[in-house]
């Protein structure tokens, strides 16, 4: 194989994952541990990866925030609604009649609630808001019990994932605070977040509601990997996630 295109071959690698080691790099091109070390130095001086003890990592790749605290719910209703609706209106179109739904609380799913056209369909949440906006409609909807949390309208806790325990879902629609290639799906409060892992375990098609600030953020609690769902966003999100097949882009 010819320098440069191993150069390109590692970097195409690098800038798809974010990092790789030394070692996945030998078995990706069938190389030695020294002709690798080679290529990634001779690349970190030319600026194309940044070289770490054991490997390399994207340039492309952006720091993710960390973030702590949550934001109340009533300001984030006002922030990005033109991408949330539409996540909203394309996730509403995945509901069909006969369905058993559980929708999460969170300003996406809201404008999901308002959507939704399956009334045939059997439906439950822990917010407020969507039990209400559903409930106007004369759908059928259960709320789940427990404790109310204040900042996200939501009900959480231990009694809230305990009565989950006893619902099979077929769908279920989750909102999130950050998204992260290797810590998945997080939030800044435990208690929120085990209720949303297990709603998310009952739930037979896993679909994470995500405009394109969650994405590249980190929070304390990790409620479900990556993998475990299907995102649905806007296409205007940071290069290293789009080529994840998890990810389902639309256009608003």
């Amino acid at each position: 194989m010819l320098a440069e295109e191993r150069i390109q071959k590692i970097k195409d690698y690098v800038d798809a994952n974010g990092s790789a080691t030394v070692n996945e790099l030998m078995d990706l091109l069938d190389a030695s541990e020294s002709t690798i070390r080679r290529a990634l130095s001779d690349m970190d001086k030319n600026h194309l990866i940044s070289r770490v003890h054991g490997g390399a990592v994207s340039n492309n790749t952006v720091s993710p925030t960390i973030l702590t605290m949550d934001e109340s719910l009533e300001n984030r209703r006002s922030i990005n609604t033109d991408a949330k609706k539409a996540i909203a209106q394309y996730a509403a179109s995945l509901i069909e009649d006969g369905d058993f739904v559980y929708i999460d609380s969170g300003s996406t799913t809201e404008f999901l609630a308002e959507f939704i056209k399956a009334s045939n369909a059997t439906y439950a949440t822990n917010s407020f808001a969507v039990a209400r906006i559903l409930g106007r409609k004369n759908f059928n909807v259960y709320l789940i019990g427990g404790e109310f949390k204040v900042t996200t309208e939501a009900i959480v806790g231990e009694v809230a994932s305990i009565a989950l325990e006893h619902y099979n879902f077929t769908k279920g629609f989750f909102g999130t605070n950050g998204i992260d290639l290797k810590r998945g799906h997080t939030t800044p409060e435990i208690r929120e977040g085990i209720t949303k892992g297990q709603a998310i375990l009952r739930s037979k098609e896993k679909y994470i509601l995500a405009d394109e600030t969650k994405f590249g953020v980190i929070s304390s609690f990790t409620f479900a990997g990556l993998d475990d769902t299907t995102v649905i966003t806007t296409g205007k999100i940071p290069k290293e996630f789009t080529e994840n097949k998890k990810i389902s882009m639309i256009k608003v």
